[in-house]
């Protein structure tokens, strides 16, 4: 029995790249979205799709989302994984940088959602899972405008949840702790990521999650039966404290 086309955000690098090699090893065939094509190809899946898509395009996301189906026919689930983190003090931080967060991290988000959320209700069947953070859950030094775009994903995805239930669709909410991956090089601050990189070292010794790690706990959450919605799993290294 042929298995339904799962389609990733973000998927060039990190979470979504592990995703992505997992699910396809699953024998899912793919739609792989990110701007950078050639970390996508360079995956070298098969039976998957490349497309260097800007997530704040919806146009251009439509319209890659209705290539795959045409392909693979429907999408059972959307990893929307796509994120930027931009840590700073709220009084030294560039404005520009809390705007891309939010578009990126909120509003590309809910792009992935409506593309594919019409198709789902009608089939009554799929899942959405949207990664957010343990800084969806609580607060950290430098992460203001970070943390209330995580915030966000954890709100919407609870009431997008509610919204789609009597439809027979999931919305799961994956949100990590500290995870091996190159969302901290996203921060212009040298002096956020050394405090970090310290904090990595003499707190956690040296150990965060994999993106592998991630990755499992999404396609694991996927592969439970439909009428299972695991609501959110909240996952990080033992020796992470906040």
């Amino acid at each position: 029995m042929n298995k339904p086309l799962i389609i990733i955000t973000g998927a060039s690098s990190g979470i979504g790249a592990a995703t992505a090699q997992r699910f396809s090893a699953a024998g899912h065939p793919l739609l792989l979205i990110a701007r950078r094509l050639d970390r996508l190809e360079a995956l070298a899946l098969p039976d998957c799709l490349c497309r260097a898509v800007d997530i704040r395009d919806r146009a251009v996301l439509v319209a890659a989302v209705a290539e795959a189906e045409a392909v693979y026919g429907p999408a059972d689930a959307l990893v929307n994984n796509a994120g930027v983190m931009l840590l700073g003090q709220m009084h030294e931080q560039d404005p520009e940088q809390w705007e891309r967060m939010f578009d990126i991290n909120v509003k590309g988000l809910l792009n992935g959602v409506h593309a594919l959320v019409g198709g789902m209700v009608e089939r009554r069947h799929g899942t959405l899972i949207n990664v957010s953070s343990v800084a969806g859950r609580k607060t950290f030094p430098n992460h203001v405008a970070y943390v209330g775009s995580k915030f966000a994903v954890h709100g919407l995805s609870e009431n997008l949840r509610e919204e789609l239930a009597p439809h027979n669709v999931r919305v799961v909410t994956i949100a990590p702790g500290a995870v091996e991956t190159e969302l901290l090089g996203h921060t212009t601050d040298a002096g956020i990521k050394r405090d970090y990189e310290a904090w990595k070292a003499n707190d956690m010794g040296g150990v965060v999650l994999s993106a592998e790690d991630v990755a499992g706990a999404i396609v694991w959450a996927y592969q439970q039966p439909q009428q299972v919605c695991i609501r959110e799993i909240v996952l990080a290294a033992t020796a992470q404290q906040p």
